[in-house]
Formats: structure tokens, sequence, C-alpha cells
């Protein structure tokens, strides 16, 4: 049982991956990734 998530820039504010995680999880997913927007590599958080 997994759902899709969208994760976006913390900066920008950009929507730039989709990823996966586990639907009994209550907290938000938070990944370092690279924005093309900004160009470097910055925190990416889960949005609704």
């Amino acid at each position: 049982m997994r759902v899709f998530v969208t994760l976006a820039c913390t900066e920008c504010k950009n929507r730039n991956y989709h990823s996966t995680k586990n639907k009994k999880s209550t907290e938000r997913l938070e990944m370092k990734k690279f924005c093309p927007a900004c160009r470097k590599h910055t925190s990416h958080k889960e949005v609704k």
C-alpha cells in the first residue's frame, strides 16, 4: 500500500519530483534533491 507524493523545492516552490511513500506514514517526506530552477541541491518537501 504505497501512495504517490509530489516533492516541491523549499526555496523556489517549484514542483520538480514525484515519489512514493508508505500510506501509514503520517509525517511529510523530505529529501535533498537537485532543483533545476535554483540550479543547486536544496531540500524538497512533500506537498498535497
